[in-house]
């Protein structure tokens, strides 16, 4: 099978626990997940399988959003409530003081990553560092918090709601927040709502993804890949030039039957350096082959990514 599942992560389960029990389940290996949550954390978890895995890296740059609990007075060695208590502090605030604060941090900042988290330093993951009683410098990395919004306020909890950039850390927000009100903080829940374009209200727990199996009915869950790119402009391949595209090549615009024109559309940045204006591409019977980009100079799109087959 190709395509995406929308899984509803329950608390308990690794992001690598998902996976493999969706081996299972969808007796399939080829299954990879669009971004790590942690094992307590909760909520939206993309899985893509087959042919879908080549848009994992796309999936994980994509915008998230989330619900969490800050509880103030406490700081963890984790950032979060599941860690070793380091310090408590009395928490002497007025709810517009710590209002103040967490939308202090709306918009680009320097966010130091938690020692226990997946990145690595010299080859190694930090948080086996710190099981292992290390501690190494980390640089700080710049992240963006688009919105934050202060859904509750209780005294020494503060319940928000994040949209932020790729690689933000939620917890090592709440312990920034509390370390500029001085009185530390630590993340006590968080419930992933969306991932790109993947919301909470459709996402499906492993139980009801395995009912769907045993129903013979997996494929009702399964998301085709191209609705990923529903915002490009759209091309069929002329019937002549067929072979050519399933072979991968280059295609000129006159083997194309474009349903909208390409004027005036923004290029954007495009990291990796594969031109400008994008469109999808599907074969006469439609069949999605995949994502090309027009070259500088007009009139050849390029692939970018092609979801042809298992070699493709």
């Amino acid at each position: 099978m190709d395509g995406i599942l929308n899984v509803y992560k329950e608390p308990g389960f690794t992001s690598h626990d998902v996976v493999a029990k969706l081996r299972g389940i969808c007796k399939q290996k080829k299954i990879g997940h669009t971004g790590t949550l942690d094992p307590d954390a909760s909520g939206v978890l993309p899985v893509c399988l087959g042919n879908a895995t080549k848009v994992c890296g796309l999936l994980t740059d994509k915008q998230k959003e989330y619900r969490t609990v800050l509880l103030l007075g406490r700081t963890t060695d984790t950032q979060d409530v599941t860690g070793k208590t380091l310090e408590e502090k009395p928490v002497i605030l007025r709810e517009e003081e710590v209002r103040k604060a967490a939308l202090s941090f709306v918009g680009e900042y320097d966010q130091v990553p938690p020692m226990y988290s997946a990145l690595k330093v010299n080859g190694k993951k930090l948080c086996d560092l710190a099981r292992a009683g290390r501690e190494v410098e980390r640089a700080s990395r710049k992240v963006t918090i688009l919105s934050l919004e202060i859904e509750k306020i209780d005294l020494p909890r503060v319940w928000m709601k994040v949209a932020c950039s790729k690689g933000t850390y939620i917890r090592t927000l709440c312990h920034d927040i509390g370390q500029k009100l001085g009185c530390g903080g630590t993340m006590e829940s968080l419930v992933r709502t969306r991932s790109g374009a993947f919301s909470i209200e459709t996402a499906r727990k492993l139980s009801e993804i395995q009912a769907l199996a045993d129903a013979g009915k997996l494929e009702e869950a399964l998301i085709p890949v191209d609705t990923l790119f529903a915002d490009l402009p759209k091309a069929t391949v002329r019937t002549e030039w067929v072979r050519l595209a399933e072979n991968g090549n280059p295609l000129r615009a006159e083997s194309l039957v474009l349903e909208e024109p390409l004027l005036d559309r923004p290029t954007g940045k495009q990291e990796d350096g594969q031109g400008g204006t994008r469109i999808r591409i599907y074969g006469p019977q439609g069949r999605f082959y995949g994502i090309y980009a027009l070259q500088n100079g007009g009139g050849l799109f390029s692939p970018v990514k092609l979801f042809l087959g298992k070699d493709s």
